[in-house]
């Protein structure tokens, strides 16, 4: 275990904190992708998950920067995280209502090749958290996330098809209302998972230990 001001590293903090950081510059660049296909193609789906790897790019860090600090600060990282995963989910059930009522445009196509692009760049960060997802309930979130944005890749895949074939937008927006429920899916996993670390641990939401 790490120490609380992150003065020790021992080799699976080093690991942890080296697939974090990779992972970390794999969203960002995937949210840099995805948000200007997602304008680009007014898909309400890729700017989802444009967001999602948005919030999850900054839950990485955060976990990286909680990796050597004591399970106090591993236990609040997975909480922002699951915060985040929730927040998510209420700004793309928002836009996805907004687009049912204005209209939209999507571009089927584009929507199907971000998809792929994007599941490839998912796939490879969970080939690189495959054997680090249980140690604890840091890197379980990063797990949760990054499995989430792999099942939303193929949504879409889905939705830029059923586009394509029939002309209608309401594939698009279905898939951002399954991201959303899938980000809630993960952020209520996820704090109860913060939670039950934290009473295992034998600490109370002040950081104070009960022996």
């Amino acid at each position: 275990m790490g120490t609380e001001h992150g003065t020790s590293l021992d080799p699976r903090d080093n690991r942890q904190r080296r697939t974090l950081l990779q992972v970390t510059g794999l969203n960002a660049g995937l949210f840099a992708g995805l948000i200007v296909a997602g304008l680009a193609s007014e898909s309400s789906a890729l700017i989802a998950n444009a967001l999602d790897n948005l919030s999850d790019a900054a839950a990485y860090a955060l976990s990286f920067f909680a990796v050597t600090r004591s399970d106090r600060w591993k236990v609040a990282a997975a909480s922002v995280t699951g915060v985040m995963l929730l927040v998510l989910a209420v700004g793309v059930t928002v836009d996805a209502l907004r687009r049912f009522v204005v209209g939209s445009e999507p571009l089927g196509p584009w929507m199907m090749a971000a998809a792929v692009g994007a599941a490839a760049i998912n796939l490879w960060c969970i080939f690189l958290l495959r054997s680090q997802h249980g140690e604890d309930v840091n890197m379980r979130a990063a797990w949760t996330m990054s499995i989430n944005d792999f099942a939303s890749n193929f949504g879409i895949l889905l939705a830029g098809g059923l586009v394509v074939l029939m002309g209608r937008n309401w594939p698009d927006l279905v898939v951002a209302l399954l991201i959303a429920l899938v980000a809630i899916s993960g952020g209520v996993r996820t704090l109860k998972d913060a939670h039950q670390t934290l009473q295992s641990s034998g600490t109370d939401s002040t950081g104070h230990r009960h022996d």
